[in-house]
């Protein structure tokens, strides 16, 4: 159930991020999202995406598990490929499609640490283990 709480919560903070992405005034004319993260039309698709599989990962434990590994995985990566110098194209173009910085590139380590914690954690699995 734990997991499918996390897929959920991070399903809908995804799909409110997407959202604020394009809303003039919360997103800054340099494309910083609350002046902060930085975002591009490409960056709020993925969020929407992103927030409405996790919520339809909720109703389905496996597919919540699934969504927190396969989120896990991909942010570590993102995470980690935002500190590479020439990964960035401009300085701040994540493989020159998505915009990225500093606080992004934390924020992205964050989160997919959190999904991978809760998609692999063994005692959030539903199985039991058998104690010796």
């Amino acid at each position: 159930m734990v997991v499918r709480t996390v897929a959920l919560v991070l399903g809908v903070v995804f799909l409110l991020i997407g959202i604020l992405g394009f809303v003039p005034g919360v997103t800054t004319g340099e494309g910083y999202l609350l002046g902060i993260f930085a975002v591009n039309a490409l960056h709020n698709v993925v969020h929407l995406v992103v927030g409405v599989l996790g919520i339809a990962a909720y109703y389905w434990e496996r597919y919540a598990r699934l969504y927190c590994q396969v989120l896990g995985v991909v942010y570590l990566v993102i995470g980690v490929l935002g500190f590479i110098p020439g990964i960035t194209v401009g300085g701040d173009m994540l493989l020159g499609i998505i915009h990225v910085n500093l606080a992004d590139n934390l924020l992205h380590l964050v989160v997919g640490a959190v999904a991978a914690y809760f998609g692999f954690a063994p005692q959030y699995s539903g199985r039991v283990s058998p104690t010796t």
